[in-house]
């Protein structure tokens, strides 16, 4: 297949560029850098960024899918930053690749569209998306999702993936954040630390998508449905930080703030930011305590039944490559 791979060089994108070069695909990845080590694997990159017409139009020339996982994520920022990107920039892509006469398109979500700062207990996709939006990320994103879903049709099939806390070797922003912070002793458990959370390893969430998109070719159930992605098998969310930190020789947390007054940190702080108009992300907001606190995961039964969605590589296993990466020097003092 010739299959677009748009935020070929983020993390979850790459994984996705890689495996389909190496089925022997014909890839196409869009990037806003220069990504040498995906040329060498045969991925033809175009540079260039979502919200330029020109730049989406000539990426999606003559491909039969496309693939999006382009996207900027974050807790904090202004909002036409996340909506200008994570919103128009889909709906331009839509366009370019229905324009291209591309069949298939598989939209990179997120479970945070469902989140409604309260725990989420095995949920399914029937969970409505929520009545309020506590950071601009997954109203944009909700956004995004439905104008995947709704261009849905006979010839351009559509679906969107929601892989929940994507990670492994090579992630430049969670694995590294948690330790710099951890390093300065900027990390506390929040809640009462027994939080049940879903996660998924980053090569079995590039592998869903790639189903999907397999899926979506053959004229498969995929069509104009959302799924959750995960290892199929929740952790205690901060057990399983303190297995990170262990992997870095880091001591594990024993500092506790509950999670009502992590709430309320994070009330004050984005009303200091907002007054301030700060772009930078303040060390709490009410999102991100109801996230460290809160149960969250999910049914992936859907995605097991649709397109054979099964986690390949386990979590076991998935953590003992986490650890190589980590000694191998990723994420220095």
């Amino acid at each position: 297949m010739r299959v677009l791979v748009t935020g070929a060089g983020g993390f979850l994108g790459r994984y996705v560029a890689e495996q389909l070069a190496a089925r022997g695909d014909q890839v196409r990845g869009l990037a806003r850098g220069d990504y040498p080590e995906l040329a060498a694997v045969g991925v033809e990159m175009v540079r260039g960024d979502i919200r330029d017409q020109a730049a989406v139009e000539a990426a999606c020339r003559d491909v039969d899918a496309v693939i999006h996982t382009a996207a900027v994520a974050g807790i904090w920022g202004p909002r036409e930053h996340f909506f200008s990107i994570n919103t128009e920039g889909t709906r331009l892509v839509l366009e370019a690749a229905q324009h291209a006469g591309a069949s298939a398109f598989v939209q990179c979500s997120s479970p945070s569209v469902t989140f409604d700062a309260s725990a989420q207990e095995d949920v399914d996709e029937s969970a409505p998306y929520p009545s309020r939006w506590l950071c601009h990320y997954p109203h944009s994103k909700a956004l995004a999702e439905q104008a995947a879903l709704a261009a849905n049709r006979d010839g351009f099939r559509t679906c969107a993936l929601r892989p929940h806390l994507i990670w492994g070797p090579r992630d430049q922003h969670l694995i590294p954040r948690l330790l710099n912070r951890a390093r300065a002793g900027q990390l506390k458990i929040v809640g009462d630390g027994r939080n049940l959370i879903d996660m998924v390893y980053v090569e079995n969430a590039a592998a869903a998508h790639v189903q999907a998109m397999d899926c979506l070719l053959s004229g498969g159930a995929a069509s104009g449905k959302v799924y959750f992605i995960s290892q199929g098998e929740p952790v205690v969310c901060w057990d399983w930080i303190n297995e990170i930190l262990s992997l870095a020789d880091l001591p594990p947390l024993a500092k506790r703030i509950s999670f009502s007054k992590a709430y309320a940190a994070g009330w004050v702080l984005e009303g200091l930011w907002t007054l301030l108009r700060r772009t930078d992300e303040p060390r709490m907001t009410r999102f991100l305590a109801a996230q460290l606190a809160l149960p969250h995961f999910f049914d992936i039964s859907a995605a097991r039944r649709d397109f054979g969605y099964s986690p390949a590589i386990s979590t076991e296993v998935g953590m003992e490559r986490l650890a190589d990466w980590i000694r191998g020097g990723c994420c220095p003092n």
